[in-house]
């Protein structure tokens, strides 16, 4: 059985009689009928796998602070950092994975090999868990153990790698962008993508948390691990009605790229003139996005090191390619605020009282589930309301435009930022006012509810912001180079957690000296989180009028909104 979503023959002849689509394949090579292939009966089979991979990443992820600080033994602030540079790895290793599904294996492949990695992984985690814990004579876990848990957690980082950037970008591949309805259905489809696998990250953080902290870490682990092998078992089912995209014959997407640039480098002394006179004689008609990046036409004319010219489309490519860089630079202090609600915002609410009913008490990290809660309850409305209301008055298939949706979301988490500011600082006087300065492990008599308004406010702005960064980067850039631009996407916050790793070890040094208490310290009543998250509300400002005044120039690609 032949399967490659790279390849096929795209000149075999299709009955007149039967709609087909074009430019894709089934899994044996052949045109594929729009009515029996592809749309939401295929993107249901690859949702469901993703719906377990983000079950096992979140499972992971979102309570990895208190494993780390409680079976482990580590501080909060190294805690925080591992938690960050582990996150920051996780989401950077999609464009490693990207890269080889776009240019090697395909995208199907590459979702087949990262889900049986991420088994191993899993697998992995669970029996660190299950080994019992050893110290040694200093207090600190023995080595052993620990390059265990390690070599799993970045396992699992390496299997989401090639799993993240690939599964979307399958999913949005089920839809063809040339026929009306189903380039509605994609646009919708980024909306609903998103709804469903928070649904399936609420019930993670609702239960799966609870198992964590209430009963074992070795069925919080072993939990997502045979949910992973159900979700590849039903992803297989569906291989009989997934379109394949076909790859021409023409020199690869990077191999394309690289070269403008390599040609317009070579080309720096050439004229503006030159250029003009060049287009001119090709008969070039004047492009939307040609005033930018002009420096880039020099690729039009042939230089002595390469010989050959570059063709307009690849040109305006690479320009496609180029326009991303501001917007991703300026969405990266959204991914910093991004990185707290899995950090500080869980030990705030480990100081807090907890309390439901006697017996019961609600894990820290379960809070997050309200930024699922929030996203589950918005997402309809946005796309059932809001959507159709913004369509008749923009006249845009989307309603608003991707970058106005992205915007949205960042002003957003501005609000959070300050509320969580205000909340911080509430707590804090509440431990002054009673007594509890240097009681770290004593209850504050603050209920754990008051986290709940900058979750939700965050999880609306995911809403916005996620949704609209990964149709962004799904739509610009060129089809063959999907699976990348899902990973840039991803990159953001990988690189997010990274600086946010970097400012809290800065701020660490800065206001821990002479042996005073830091912003981050251990013991939470005596730390300054609020000052912490005032100053993330002061950089998402400045990032805000950036990301502003960039998208003020962006020049959409041709059919995009």
């Amino acid at each position: 059985m032949a399967i490659d979503d790279r390849c096929g023959d795209s000149e075999a002849e299709t009955p007149l009689l039967l709609e087909t689509v074009d430019g894709v394949v089934n899994f044996k090579g052949r045109p594929v009928l729009r009515s029996s292939s592809g749309g939401w009966k295929a993107a249901a089979f690859i949702i469901t796998v993703e719906v377990a991979e983000r079950f096992a990443y979140y499972g992971i992820n979102s309570n990895l602070i208190n494993y780390l600080t409680g079976p482990l033994g580590q501080s909060t602030v190294t805690a925080a950092e591992n938690v960050n540079i582990w996150s920051g790895t996780a989401s950077l290793l999609p464009l490693l994975g990207a890269f080889l599904a776009d240019s090697f294996l395909g995208r199907y492949r590459t979702i087949v090999f990262a889900s049986l990695v991420y088994v191993l992984a899993l697998s992995l985690l669970t029996l660190s868990a299950i080994l019992p814990v050893t110290t040694s004579d200093d207090g600190q876990v023995a080595s052993p153990q620990l390059i265990l848990f390690f070599f799993s957690l970045y396992l699992v980082a390496v299997a989401q790698g090639g799993h993240k950037p690939c599964v979307q970008a399958f999913g949005a591949d089920q839809f063809d962008a040339n026929h009306p309805e189903e380039r509605k259905a994609r646009s919708s489809f980024f909306n609903w993508w998103y709804f469903t696998f928070t649904a399936g990250l609420f019930v993670t953080l609702s239960v799966l948390n609870y198992v964590q902290d209430n009963f074992s870490w070795v069925l919080g682990f072993g939990i997502p691990c045979i949910a992973m092998l159900i979700a590849l078992a039903v992803f297989l089912i569906g291989t009989w009605t997934y379109r394949f995209s076909v790859r021409g014959d023409e020199r690869g997407p990077f191999s394309r790229i690289g070269r403008v640039f390599i040609v317009a480098l070579n080309n720096w002394r050439t004229t503006p003139s030159a250029v003009a006179s060049e287009e001119e004689a090709r008969g070039t008609l004047a492009h939307q996005g040609s005033d930018q990046f002009s420096f880039l036409n020099k690729a039009l004319i042939a230089s002595k090191e390469e010989g050959k010219v570059c063709t307009v489309d690849e040109v305006e490519e690479a320009k496609a390619v180029l326009r991303l860089v501001p917007i991703w630079a300026t969405s990266l202090i959204y991914a910093i605020v991004f990185a707290q609600s899995s950090t500080f915002f869980t030990k705030q609410g480990v100081t807090m009282d907890r309390k439901i009913f006697p017996g019961f008490y609600v894990p820290p990290a379960s809070l997050q589930s309200f930024i699922s809660l929030s996203i589950v309850l918005f997402i309809p409305i946005y796309d059932r309301v809001i959507v159709p209301v913004a369509r008749a008055v923009t006249g845009k298939p989307s309603g608003i435009t991707m970058l106005q949706r992205i915007g949205t979301g960042m002003f957003l988490s501005v609000i959070s930022m300050v509320i969580a500011a205000f909340v911080e600082m509430k707590r804090l006087k509440m431990a002054r006012d009673c007594g509890l300065i240097d009681m770290p492990n004593v209850t504050i008599p603050m209920s754990i509810w008051w986290l709940i308004p900058q979750y939700v406010l965050f999880g609306i702005a995911d809403a916005f912001t996620m949704v609209g960064l990964q149709e962004f980067f799904y739509d610009q850039v060129p089809s063959e180079l999907r699976s990348v631009g899902l990973s840039l996407y991803l990159s953001i916050f990988g690189v997010g957690s990274f600086l946010s790793s970097f400012l809290i070890s800065a701020i660490q040094k800065v206001t821990g000296k002479d042996n005073r208490d830091s912003w981050f310290a251990t013991n939470l009543n005596r730390a300054h989180l609020d000052y912490f998250y005032a100053l993330l509300a002061a950089l998402s400002v400045v990032e805000l009028s950036a990301f502003w005044f960039f998208s003020k120039s962006y020049v959409y690609k041709t059919r995009s909104t």
